[in-house]
């Protein structure tokens, strides 16, 4: 069993940054791929970013490319995302995953799922 806890939502103005964490436990963090998906208000969850577990691939979806950055720190137990240039459409509630190996896009690919954290960009 994994545990996953976001942190870093919270309210910022378009064009600002935010620095999303999220951190694990319950199995070795080092053996999980890990994904960020977000989801706004009548809509279903969408995937953002994601890494391998080995840390050496990233994917991204288009709407992260160019703003949004993902990086673990395997000592930590943690999964950040630096997202920069933010829009009001990043507004959501964004979303940490894992899966021992899969790092893909789709939702149901993950085993495991945060409660999420609340990001909110305003005009």
């Amino acid at each position: 069993q994994v545990q996953l806890v976001e942190s870093g939502g919270g309210l910022v103005q378009a064009g600002g940054s935010l620095r999303l964490s999220c951190a694990a436990s319950g199995r070795t963090f080092g053996s999980l791929a890990m994904g960020w998906f977000r989801q706004a208000p009548g809509k279903e969850r969408e995937f953002v970013i994601s890494i391998s577990w080995t840390g050496g691939s990233t994917y991204s979806a288009e709407v992260a490319k160019g703003r949004f950055t993902i990086s673990r720190d395997n000592a930590k137990n943690t999964v950040d995302v630096q997202m920069n240039s933010l829009k009001p459409e990043d507004s959501a509630v964004y979303y940490c995953a894992a899966h021992p190996r899969y790092s893909g896009s789709s939702p149901s690919g993950y085993d495991y799922w945060g409660q999420g954290t609340q990001v909110t960009v305003s005009s």
